[in-house]
């Protein structure tokens, strides 16, 4: 026996020594080196069992010395996490870029989750849709692609360069999103379409469940920075702390989100394409005309509230009563287009004989109305936005004449644009370029010095102290991600009655933490049932706002409680008429 453990013991030594050092094992992490004669699509794609499960659930990349190759699409059927480690003198992340095929063409994915319900972690990584001979997929480039419902998508410090038509894409239903640190530049389609090039964008009409992107920058990005179409239903939708520096089009499409935050960001020369006079007025519009803007929201369609207001879903006024329940904040972002745009345009307008355009603003007069009318949108919030120029350095809002080649500036793109001769002409800001088989990118990022702002209001004039903006380019550090969870309710919590006293209607909200059936029901002093708002409804974890009438009850003091559970609160209110 003693024999027979000793000859295994060297042969697993041999084993270990004369194996190839471009990838070894734990029992959860594979760890892969660029140098492996593999393909990455390869080694992870064939790192499965026979139902196609991965056999890990870490792949660990760590050269950054050269970059990492694919061929074809990473077909991710079960829970993986995908970890760069940044290099330790530069802080650069893994790289990950195309190939050239046989057939001359180039591979248009990198990542495609196809399986129910998994939940995908990418981490630390450049994504570049260039291939090895700096071509590019286009117009059909997409970095991600999510083809399956309820997929949970962390992304967090995750470069994403030359996508031509979207970074993130996709068509599953209830799909979550969690987008931390990340930086998406130089997404401009080079095909002559300008109304692509977005970084996340729902291409399948299906309802969303969670958009919640923080601390990241959209820079010379054709189109929507956060698309979730909102054709269905979006359940929350938070923005916060991201700079959105130089689009064509517009940032968002969110028109119908019933439960929002859009805080402390900056918006530079966002949407400076504007408008055609053609494109007018169903440019991106849902329901009603409107010239868009930064900020732009519309009502709720039937289909839509019954979907979110479930305890009225059989009520006439359905729309009306779900409108009331919608919560969205704006709060302290400050926006700005230079004076090269904006006289550009006028001038633009002043002349043009083949297509004028209307200019965009901050907020157009049918979202404005919104959030004044608080009888009909009570939970509609905006303060602390400001109209002001951030300072960034002269090379920032030099995008707009700057350009060598093909990449012409955006001063020319637009007029190709507006006069259909654009063609595979292209605008941006010092996009890498590739050359040479150790290609690797070049680091730090070349805006890094130009996006540090000087405005020093601006330094603390986030709700939370902070930057507005993404603080990256401020620090130079990341920002934290708590186990990369949706920022929403972190504790089952009862909040008072507002207004308080009241007549005849008042607000309701309340936190959960975890997802569980849920009763809110309203007593009198006598300890007798008088409403009940919410009776034994399932609800996931998040915030909630209920308008409450109490207009046929007498004047005096109420009591209500919410129930999850073993969980309990109860507080007073008083009705005066």
């Amino acid at each position: 026996m003693k024999t027979m453990l000793t000859t295994a013991f060297l042969f697993a030594m041999a084993l270990f020594m004369f194996a190839p050092a471009t990838a070894y094992a734990t029992s959860d992490t594979l760890v892969i080196y660029a140098s492996n004669p593999l393909t990455l699509d390869a080694i992870i794609g064939g790192d499965v069992n026979g139902s196609g499960v991965q056999l890990h659930k870490v792949y660990k990349l760590v050269s950054t010395d050269t970059t990492y190759i694919f061929d074809a699409a990473i077909t991710v059927k079960s829970d993986i996490t995908v970890l760069g480690v940044p290099s330790k003198t530069t802080g650069r992340p893994p790289c990950i870029q195309p190939d050239v095929l046989k057939d001359g063409t180039v591979p248009a994915n990198v990542f495609v989750l196809s399986a129910n319900g998994i939940n995908v972690t990418l981490q630390n990584l450049y994504l570049i849709g260039q291939s090895i001979t700096g071509t590019v997929n286009s117009p059909n480039a997409e970095a991600v692609q999510v083809k399956a419902d309820n997929v949970r998508l962390t992304l967090n410090y995750v470069i994403f360069e030359q996508w031509d038509q979207f970074a993130i894409e996709y068509a599953g239903n209830l799909d979550k999103f969690f987008i931390y640190n990340c930086k998406f530049r130089n997404m401009v389609n080079s095909s002559g379409q300008w109304y692509v090039g977005e970084v996340l964008r729902n291409d399948g009409g299906n309802a969303t469940d969670s958009v919640v992107m923080k601390w990241n920058t959209m820079f010379c990005v054709n189109a929507y920075s956060a698309a979730p179409v909102t054709g269905k239903i979006l359940t929350y939708f938070e923005f916060s702390h991201n700079d959105v520096v130089w689009s064509f089009k517009n940032p968002f499409f969110v028109f119908n989100v019933t439960d929002a935050k859009i805080n402390n960001n900056l918006f530079f020369a966002a949407w400076s394409g504007g408008i055609s006079k053609t494109e007018y007025p169903w440019w991106d519009q849902l329901r009603s005309p409107e010239v868009g803007s930064l900020v732009d929201l519309d009502t709720l369609n039937v289909a839509i509230a019954k979907v979110f207001d479930t305890a009225d879903s059989s009520k006439d006024n359905v729309r009306m009563l779900a409108e009331a329940k919608r919560t969205v904040e704006v709060k302290n972002n400050a926006y700005f287009w230079p004076a090269t745009v904006t006289n550009f345009l006028k001038a633009w307008d002043d002349t043009a004989s083949v297509d004028s355009v209307y200019t965009v603003n901050w907020m157009n007069t049918r979202t404005t109305n919104m959030f004044t009318d608080k009888t009909t949108w009570p939970g509609f919030v905006q303060s602390g936005n400001v109209n002001v120029d951030p300072g960034f350095g002269a090379s920032i809002p030099g995008v707009f004449n700057a350009g060598t080649g093909n990449n012409v500036g955006f001063q020319k793109y637009f007029a190709e644009v507006r006069t259909g001769t654009i063609a595979t002409d292209i605008w941006g800001y010092k996009p890498q370029t590739v050359s040479g088989t150790n290609w690797v990118p070049n680091w730090p990022l070349p805006e890094a010095t130009d996006l540090h702002y000087s405005n020093t209001a601006l330094l603390t004039g986030g709700t939370d102290g902070q930057p507005v903006g993404d603080p990256y380019w401020i620090t130079g550090t990341l920002s934290a991600v708590k186990g990369a969870v949706a920022q929403r309710a972190t504790q089952f919590a009862l909040e008072n009655a507002y207004p308080n006293p009241f007549n005849p209607t008042t607000s309701i909200k309340f936190h959960l933490a975890a997802a569980g059936n849920v009763t809110l029901n309203v007593y009198n002093v006598m300890g007798q049932l008088v409403k009940t708002v919410v009776n034994n409804e399932y609800k996931n974890a998040g915030d909630f706002n209920y308008q409450v009438s109490m207009d046929k009850m007498t004047s005096g003091v109420y009591f209500y409680t919410l129930t999850q559970g073993s969980l309990t609160m109860t507080k007073k209110m008083i009705l005066m008429k």
